[in-house]
């Protein structure tokens, strides 16, 4: 498959779809301030999480793009929309923190683990899924918790039965990441060794 190919492929094109959603998303909450289609535009945004990652599998179109754009991408819309929920007032800050700090320190540990010590990528976990699905679900319920819908009481109670077991399970993950982090590393370098040695 060439570069070409491998970038126009069904799978991509929904991730940058769904990139092109996030501009929509601050300018729902900032410009006409309208909480509600905000909020089912993110609960949308994260619903669709793993469609990108199921059209590469069933119709044959992975590729090293893809795996490193489908979790740039979701990673992205994730900080982006937190932030902007902490901006606008509608989330606790210390819980918006506590995820948000997950966030980053994951996110630059597999960067540097990446690109400086050639770690080997691995899957996320079931219990990493899980925790992304609580979370992608409770941030739109803080969201519509504050807005003028009918029922926004029911939006806000959902959201705390989803997002306290989301952040655990999502730390939990973090410090379960550590030995494959280790492994992916070790494998990588072992593959560069070879190659090196047989160059």
């Amino acid at each position: 498959m060439g570069t070409r190919q491998s970038l126009l492929t069904v799978p991509n094109l929904v991730t940058a779809l769904r990139l092109c959603c996030l501009p929509v998303f601050v300018w729902l909450l900032f410009g006409p301030q309208d909480r509600q289609a905000a909020a089912w535009l993110l609960g949308i945004l994260g619903a669709t999480d793993w469609v990108d990652g199921y059209l590469a599998r069933r119709l044959d179109q992975t590729s090293e793009f893809g795996k490193v754009f489908d979790p740039t991408v979701d990673r992205l819309l994730f900080v982006v929309g937190i932030v902007s929920l902490i901006i606008d007032g509608s989330v606790p800050v210390w819980f918006a923190i506590a995820v948000l700090a997950r966030e980053v320190v994951v996110g630059i540990t597999m960067v540097v683990a990446t690109a400086v010590f050639n770690m080997e990528r691995f899957d996320v976990t079931w219990w990493g899924k899980t925790a992304t699905f609580l979370l992608m679900f409770a941030f739109p319920g803080f969201l519509m918790a504050e807005s003028n819908i009918a029922i926004a009481d029911a939006f806000g109670v959902a959201a705390w039965i989803m997002g306290p077991p989301g952040l655990v399970l999502s730390w939990y993950t973090a410090v379960a990441y550590i030995p494959l982090v280790r492994d992916g590393i070790r494998r990588g370098r072992d593959t560069s060794q070879s190659a090196r040695s047989q160059a």
